[in-house]
C-alpha cells in the first residue's frame, strides 16, 4: 500500500502546483510607463555664423533735407524650442537694446512664424522701435517649435531712422560717428 500512496501524493501536489500557476495568468495584464516631459524655453537667432549686421545713413544732398536711412536688413531669424508648464500657459519673446544711441532709432519687424515649426508659435508684435527696455515681439507662444536655422521661425526685419518722431531718439541728439555698436538681446521668459 506504501508504493500506490506515493505517486497518488506525488500527483496530487502536482496537480495543486500546476493550479496555482495557472490561477496567476489571465486574458489581460498590464504594466506602467512612466513619461517625463521636461520644460523648455529656448530661444536664437540664425544664421549663427553672421548674426551681426551693418546699417547706416546717407548724408543729404540738399541743404535744409535729413539723413536717409541706407535700406534695411532682413537677413536674420528668431528661432525658439517651447513646452509651457501648467502655472505658465504662454510665454513672450522680448527685445531690447544694451543702450539706445542718440539721434537713432533702431526698428525691427517680426514677420509671422514660417518654416518647418510646429505648435502654438506665437502672434509677433509688428513694428517696434528698440530701447533699453525689453519689448514683446511676439507673444502667446505655447508648446512650439519654429524649426532651426534660415527660413524658419520669425524673420526679423531691421530698420533705421533718424530720431525725431517722438519714440526713443530726437534728431538733435545726432553725432557723427564712424561706427557705434548696439547689441539687441532677445529673450524668452513666462507671461
Amino acid at each position: 500500500m506504501k508504493k500506490t500512496t506515493l505517486p497518488m501524493v506525488a500527483m496530487l501536489v502536482a496537480s495543486a502546483f500546476l493550479s496555482t500557476v495557472k490561477a496567476q495568468d489571465s486574458n489581460t495584464d498590464s504594466h506602467n510607463i512612466t513619461i517625463s516631459v521636461p520644460e523648455v524655453a529656448i530661444v536664437d537667432i540664425e544664421p549663427a555664423s553672421s548674426k551681426n549686421i551693418v546699417l547706416g545713413f546717407t548724408a543729404p544732398t540738399e541743404a535744409g533735407l535729413p539723413l536717409v536711412a541706407i535700406g534695411t536688413n532682413n537677413t536674420l531669424w528668431l528661432n525658439y524650442s517651447s513646452i509651457k508648464s501648467t502655472e505658465n500657459p504662454t510665454r513672450n519673446v522680448s527685445a531690447s537694446l544694451n543702450s539706445v544711441i542718440p539721434g537713432i532709432d533702431i526698428k525691427v519687424t517680426a514677420a509671422a512664424a514660417t518654416g518647418a515649426g510646429g505648435g502654438a508659435v506665437g502672434t509677433t508684435a509688428g513694428t517696434i522701435t528698440l530701447s533699453a527696455a525689453p519689448q514683446a515681439i511676439v507673444s502667446g507662444i505655447g508648446s512650439a517649435y519654429t524649426g532651426d536655422g534660415v527660413n524658419n521661425g520669425h524673420n526679423l526685419t531691421y530698420a533705421l531712422a533718424p530720431g525725431g518722431n517722438g519714440t526713443v531718439a530726437n534728431y538733435a541728439d545726432l553725432q557723427a560717428a564712424a561706427s557705434t555698436v548696439a547689441k539687441v538681446t532677445y529673450t524668452i521668459s513666462d507671461n
